[in-house]
């Protein structure tokens, strides 16, 4: 049985989705004001793998994630480039998409624009103004967690230390890994956001990004979803915000899982503009390295640990695939066209898998193992229906790990 680390409560847990064999994950997606780096893609893929690895294990997956159109970051970007919100955005998602998919990643069921789910998002607020847990200050509305029992439950915080002063946060996202003692902003009035204003129910304006995700949530899921996955930048403020907000106007847990993905840092240091460190997959695809390599070096450590780029890093990750494609190629001209047939190796082969992703999906193990059963095979003694047994399981294991052929 799969065991996953949650964040709520900080221990490994069997995977129990709400419905059963049915399972509803929703992941926080890309912020589009900018293109997305390999490090974003890094989260992208331990979340497409878990997607992968729930439905090789005979589960039905349904998945949205959540795309961030609008915010400050996308209304000065537009800004400088003299161009539209819609039109920036629109570039970076099709773009998104494209990366995406070179990278053998699944397209989400739903991808909604937080611009498509301003309505939503309306509603929401004027829930939690009636239930006097938000109100209107200077045109915008903001959202006071004293309000609401158990805030900050998903990362543990000390609530002692909230400030006794009223204080009041109207940025979308603050730098750093840090939390924001005091109220967060749920609205922003037309006062502050002229570029991008919605005519509702509240006035002019737009909402934040902390109330869009429960919004897109709403739009596609019902009930207690199966997992909520993200970065584990998300876990300061961001993730907390979603859950307040969303258990405040929901009489059940937004969900049973929270997952949080590591950072991808590049020669020790985090990857920033001003560090000019940035790196994309067309950076890499220069480099000679092909998209199911960069994959790879992405998911080739557990997705809860820091991992680091460096040239060498990868080029070490990618010749160990490359070691591994070139048994498996010489396993697979012995099959020819012979009729699979099961064997010790094959079954060593799916056990070893099966095994390690079953413990919080560690591929890197998972891999090693494999391929440490392929190399002591013995091509000369192999019959050919065993040699096409073992293809047969690395096809199948393939839909998971998408870089074996």
């Amino acid at each position: 049985m799969l065991r996953l680390f949650n964040t709520f409560g900080r221990k490994f847990e069997p995977f129990k989705p709400a419905g059963d064999k049915r399972a509803a994950i929703f992941t926080c997606g890309p912020s589009v004001y900018q293109r997305a780096h390999i490090g974003n893609f890094r989260t992208f893929l331990f979340e497409d793998i878990l997607v992968r690895y729930l439905e090789y294990s005979g589960f039905t997956v349904e998945r949205g994630m959540a795309v961030t159109d609008i915010e400050d970051k996308a209304v000065k970007e537009a800004e400088k480039r003299r161009t539209s919100v819609k039109e920036l955005t629109d570039r970076n998602i099709a773009q998104f998409i494209k990366e995406l998919k070179l990278l053998n990643m699944k397209v989400p069921h739903y991808m909604p624009r937080a611009s498509e789910c301003v309505d939503a998002s309306v509603q929401i607020i004027r829930k939690l103004i009636e239930k006097k847990i938000a109100y209107s200050h200077g045109g915008n509305i903001y959202f006071d967690p004293l309000k609401v029992r158990g805030f900050g439950k998903l990362f543990g915080l000390d609530m002692a230390k909230w400030p006794k002063k009223k204080r009041r946060f109207h940025k979308d996202t603050y730098p750093g890994i840090q939390w924001n003692y005091g109220d967060f902003i749920l609205w922003h009035g037309c006062e502050i956001s002229d570029k991008a204003c919605w005519n509702t129910e509240l006035g002019e304006g737009r909402p934040s990004w902390n109330v869009q995700d429960p919004s897109m949530v709403l739009r596609h899921f019902r009930g207690t979803l199966s997992a909520f996955c993200g970065g584990i930048d998300n876990l300061y403020r961001h993730h907390d915000y979603s859950l307040a907000i969303l258990e405040a106007i929901n009489p059940c847990p937004v969900s049973r899982f929270w997952l949080h993905g590591a950072h991808l840092f590049v020669d020790g240091q985090k990857m920033s503009k001003s560090k000019g460190n940035i790196l994309y997959t067309d950076m890499l695809i220069k480099k000679g390295y092909s998209a199911g390599e960069i994959r790879f070096f992405l998911m080739y450590s557990h997705y809860r640990k820091r991992l680091n780029y460096s040239d060498k890093a990868m080029e070490a990750s990618a010749q160990r695939l490359r070691d591994f494609r070139d048994c498996v190629k010489m396993i697979a001209k012995k099959a020819g066209s012979a009729r699979p047939e099961e064997s010790q190796i094959s079954d060593s082969v799916k056990a070893a898998f099966v095994s390690h992703m079953d413990n919080d999906m560690s591929v890197k193990p998972a891999f090693d193992t494999m391929q440490n059963v392929l190399k002591k095979v013995d091509l000369l003694s192999l019959s050919e229906p065993h040699a096409a047994g073992i293809i047969r399981i690395l096809r199948e294991i393939n839909e998971v790990l998408k870089v074996i052929f």
